[in-house]
């Protein structure tokens, strides 16, 4: 990593190279290209371990963003040594990979906008008219579908609880915790019915899957970038729940009556007025999720200690949004 941070390993030979972190990857910034690395982990839920396995999700993360930011993910390219030092995109043996993206304006990301003030209602509805057209040609079929089952849905929120267990007394309280867990069992064992007609109405689609606001970049078009690729499991999903994940942000931000005008347009264009049924359940999910991710980053090694009060403050923030939509 230290080796990456020097301008001589890249081809274009960038002023300066930034590092930041997320607990999956490690991703360089030279200004006018993004090269994102995968960590060597296994999170349970995902598994980086092998060379042969990253360079596999580098390619699947290139594909399945195109859908939605085209013109920002270029190639997967190898990191070679050459002579006792490392190069990006030189010849030779491959010893890693990293996915080349355009280095999207920061300014023009929608939690920095957000942070700042002006989103729009407009920029909203470009948002929820990309998504309704996005998640109508998104694929579905039987396989797909079969991840909107219950028994499914009850596996990713058992999932949820049991890999939060431990931060108990730590980001999250035994009472939210409890609260937010029987909340969730007895909506799904009271709502049988409308899931299995989200399943037969075709709403389970090959999703974006990580759809908050800091994966949203106001360009020339809309870039909706980093989607999950390591889980299809966590990518294959009701599109309610999709739509939920951004108004949840969107309330994360105090700005609840553009996570409204997000969610009545998505409606009035995908004409999914039962997707309110399902609205804060999901946004309950998603914020947990959330908060369960922040929490992760606690026992990250890589992550330095004085940024882990950060993701402390973030990660009970989340829990605590995650039980107000109870």
């Amino acid at each position: 990593m230290r080796a990456l941070l020097e301008p001589q390993a890249y081809p274009h030979k960038p002023k300066k190279v930034e590092l930041v972190q997320t607990q999956m990857s490690f991703i360089f910034l030279t200004g006018e290209y993004v090269y994102k690395i995968k960590k060597p982990v296994n999170l349970g839920y995902l598994d980086y371990t092998t060379l042969e396995k990253r360079h596999y999700f580098c390619r699947q993360e290139l594909e399945l963003n195109r859908r939605l930011c085209p013109s920002a993910y270029l190639a997967v390219v190898p990191i070679v040594e050459e002579k006792n030092q490392l190069h990006i995109e030189g010849r030779g043996k491959p010893i890693e990979y990293a996915v080349k993206m355009k280095q999207l304006p920061r300014d023009r990301m929608m939690d920095v906008l957000l942070r700042q003030g002006p989103v729009t209602t407009e920029m909203v509805n470009r948002v929820a008219e990309r998504l309704a057209g996005f998640h109508r040609e998104a694929e579905t079929n039987q396989k797909i579908t079969a991840f909107g089952r219950l028994d499914v849905i009850r596996q990713n929120t058992d999932e949820n609880f049991y890999q939060t267990e431990k931060y108990i007394g730590t980001s999250i309280t035994t009472a939210q915790y409890q609260h937010i867990k029987k909340y969730t069992n007895n909506f799904i064992n009271s709502n049988s019915g409308l899931f299995d007609k989200r399943v037969r109405e075709e709403r389970i689609r090959d999703c974006h899957g990580d759809l908050h606001a800091a994966h949203v970049c106001f360009t020339d078009d809309i870039c909706i970038y980093d989607c999950i690729e390591f889980n299809d499991r966590f990518r294959y999903s009701d599109v309610a729940s999709e739509i939920a994940f951004l108004a949840m942000d969107l309330d994360r931000y105090h700005e609840s009556e553009l996570s409204h005008h997000l969610v009545n347009t998505y409606i009035k264009l995908s004409d999914d007025q039962e997707l309110l049924k399902l609205l804060n359940f999901y946004k309950c999910y998603r914020a947990y999720v959330r908060g369960k991710v922040e929490s992760f980053k606690i026992d990250d090694p890589y992550i330095p200690k004085e940024e882990k009060a950060l993701v402390l403050t973030a990660a009970r923030r989340y829990f605590q949004l995650a039980e107000s939509y109870i």
